[in-house]
């Protein structure tokens, strides 16, 4: 090492103290000496260089990351309330179907989780013991040991119609026994086909008065009044509607030679005409 002197003379550095540490201790016994500054350089072999860090890019990148992100969050803020400078309130909208789609807005045609959409079974079906209790038909019921209704060719039927006095009292109406939809009462298992004559309200005509003798020989006079009917064709096996008879009237032109008739009203309802559901038949299972 090559000897180095202190700038502006002063005393030779104190060996003891190090580059960097401060001025050296006073001495005892007289002043301080004074030696070079605490900062000067020392000439003598380099000190070797700091090794480089990238703390310092590392700081500055995250701290340009976060001015950006400041800048991109207050450019959002500045549309918030810019947005909200408005004088009507602003409507967010959401997602939904669109109009394209199909269906309103809103609803939805799917089934509700848990909701059996399969046909419920009908808690009316019986098995038949009589030719009468195929009338239940008429009541939206269904007969289980009636045969299967496969179409008008070969069919059997039976007719039922309703009372105005007793809507949902039934009874038979015969046909002739040429015809080929004719069954006999005992052979009501063969029948596939349900004819249901239904009164129309309102449709009584005037009545009719007729004379007759009452069970004590007592003479009254009883009202007959004529009407219309609807004539409408179920599957005995099934309940379900195949089809339509029309209309059919229950003519009064004439008193019959026997009648039945309500005590308290003195009124009896003429009966569907037989010949007109004949004919109503025969259109449809021809």
């Amino acid at each position: 090492m090559s000897d180095s002197y202190p700038p502006y003379g002063g005393q030779q550095p104190d060996p003891n103290v190090t580059p960097w540490s401060g001025p050296p201790a006073p001495q005892q016994g007289g002043y301080p000496g004074y030696g070079p500054p605490a900062q000067a350089p020392q000439f003598g072999a380099p000190l070797p260089p700091p090794k480089k860090s990238n703390k310092g890019l590392i700081i500055g990148l995250v701290a340009g990351a976060v001015v950006l992100l400041l800048a991109i969050c207050g450019a959002g803020i500045g549309l918030v309330l810019v947005n909200s400078d408005d004088d009507e309130p602003t409507t967010v909208a959401t997602s939904g179907p669109s109009p394209d789609a199909g269906g309103t807005p809103g609803t939805d045609a799917s089934p509700t989780p848990g909701q059996d959409d399969t046909q419920k079974p009908n808690n009316n079906a019986v098995t038949a013991r009589y030719s009468s209790d195929l009338s239940n038909v008429c009541e939206g019921g269904q007969i289980l040991n009636a045969a299967a209704y496969n179409g008008p060719s070969g069919a059997k039927a039976y007719t039922f119609s309703n009372n105005p006095d007793r809507p949902t009292s039934w009874s038979s109406k015969s046909v002739g026994s040429n015809k080929p939809y004719y069954a006999k009462t005992a052979d009501f298992e063969t029948v596939s086909v349900v004819g249901c004559l239904k009164f129309v309200e309102g449709s009584e005509g005037a009545p009719k008065a007729c004379q007759y003798k009452d069970s004590s020989d007592k003479q009254v006079t009883v009202s007959y009044i004529s009407s219309r009917y609807t004539l409408t064709f179920y599957a005995a096996k099934t309940g379900e509607k195949i089809g339509d008879g029309g209309t059919v009237n229950a003519p009064a032109a004439r008193c019959p030679s026997f009648i039945s008739y309500n005590k308290t009203t003195m009124k009896s309802y003429a009966a569907p005409d037989s010949g007109s559901i004949e004919a109503a038949l025969d259109k449809f299972l021809s």
